[in-house]
C-alpha cells in the first residue's frame, strides 16, 4: 500500500529519500525555497547516488503556499530533514497548520533536541524520533542532490516505546516495510533516543573539528594526532548522555569510532554549510554536549575548545 508523505527540506538527506520513495511509486510532497524550489518545479528532482541518477517530477512548495494546498491529515506523515537550525522556526511558522490536524511526525535531523522542540508544539504522543545513518547528501546546483552511502534510517516512538494500541506503532511498522521495499534500509528502534544519541557521538566527533580543519572524515579518522581529538570528543559525547539518562558505554563509544572510521571520506554537513557561508549545527552538536556536562558538573576540554575555535572563526 502506498503512502502520502510530506518532506519538509528537500536537501542531501530529504532530496535523496523522496527519490527513492517515489521510485517506489508513492506520493511524495516536498518544500523548499529559492532558486532550488523554482528549479524543482521547473525541472522536477534529479538525485545523483553512487554512479546511478533519480529524475523526477514532484510536486514542491514553499511552507505558505503548502499550508493554503494541503490540510495535514492529507499526509500519512511529515518528514523533517531540515537543518537543526531551522527547526524551531519551522515548527513556529508550521504550528497553527499542524495543530489542525493529527498526522505524526518524523524528524530525521542532527542532535537530540529537535524531537523535543516538535513535541512542545504537537504533543509527544505524535513525535516518531529518527536518525540517518551512514549517508552523505548535498545540493549540488537549483534542483540537483548528490548522495552517497548505506543511508539507512532507524526510527522509534519518542521518546520510549510505545504502548501496543499506539498508532505510532502499526505506523512504524507499515514505515518500515515501505520503506526498506523502496531501497532504503530502515529498522524501528525500541529505544530511538538512544540511538540518537549514538549518532551524536559520531557527528560531535567528527562534525565541528572538519569544520574547522577542511578535512574529511576519513582523513581526520586516520590522522595520527586528529584522530585522538575526534576519539576525545566523542568520548565526551558518550559522558554527557547520561544528563538525558541514556547511558552509553565503551562498546558504544568504540562501535561509532569504528563506524565512521570505515565509512567513506566525506565533507560533513557542517563543513559544506561553512565553505557555503550558512548557519552552522554548532548548538545542536557540540553544543548540546558543552550544556549537559555542565549539568553534570563535567569537564569536556576537547569539544569545548573546538566550539570555541570554530565559534571564533565564524
Amino acid at each position: 500500500m502506498s503512502l502520502t508523505l510530506l518532506i519538509i527540506g528537500a536537501g542531501g538527506i530529504g532530496g535523496y529519500y523522496a527519490a527513492r520513495l517515489l521510485s517506489a511509486g508513492h506520493e511524495v510532497v516536498l518544500t523548499a525555497r529559492g532558486e532550488h524550489l523554482k528549479a524543482i518545479q521547473g525541472r522536477g528532482l534529479r538525485v545523483d547516488y553512487e554512479g546511478g541518477q533519480f529524475h523526477h517530477p514532484v510536486k514542491a512548495y514553499n511552507h505558505e503556499d503548502l499550508v493554503r494546498a494541503f490540510y495535514p491529515d492529507h499526509f500519512d506523515l511529515v518528514l523533517i530533514a531540515l537543518k537543526s537550525t531551522a527547526t524551531e522556526s519551522v515548527m513556529d511558522e508550521l504550528a497553527g497548520w499542524l495543530e489542525t490536524g493529527a498526522v505524526p511526525v518524523l524528524s530525521l535531523q542532527n542532535g537530540v533536541d529537535n524531537e523535543l522542540l516538535i513535541a512542545d508544539v504537537i504533543g509527544t504522543q505524535r513525535v516518531l524520533g529518527g536518525l540517518a545513518v551512514r549517508i552523505g547528501g548535498h545540493i549540488v546546483a537549483p534542483g540537483v542532490v548528490t548522495a552517497e552511502g548505506v543511508a539507512q534510517i532507524v526510527m522509534g516512538a519518542w521518546p520510549y516505546v510505545a504502548p501496543d494500541d499506539d498508532p505510532r506503532t502499526t505506523l512504524l511498522q507499515r514505515l518500515e516495510q515501505a520503506f526498506c521495499d523502496a531501497g532504503i534500509p530502515s529498522i524501528v528502534s525500541a529505544d530511538i533516543r538512544r540511538e540518537l544519541w549514538r549518532k551524536l557521538v559520531i557527528n560531535n566527533g567528527v562534525n565541528p573539528l572538519s569544520a574547522l580543519t577542511g578535512l574529511d572524515t576519513r582523513t581526520l579518522t586516520h590522522h595520527p594526532e586528529l584522530s585522538r581529538i575526534v576519539y576525545g570528543m566523542m568520548a565526551e559525547t558518550v559522558q554527557s548522555a547520561k544528563a538525558d539518562g541514556v547511558n552509553l558505554v565503551r562498546k558504544d563509544l568504540d562501535e561509532m569510532f569504528d563506524l565512521i572510521s570505515n565509512f567513506n571520506a566525506i565533507k560533513t554537513s557542517m563543513l559544506v554549510d561553512r565553505e557555503k557561508g550558512r548557519p552552522l549545527e554548532l548548538d545542536s552538536i557540540s553544543g548540546a554536549v558543552l550544556r549537559r556536562c555542565r549539568v553534570l558538573g563535567i569537564e569536556a576540554p576537547y569539544t569545548a575548545t573546538v566550539h570555541t575555535l570554530l565559534s571564533l572563526a565564524g
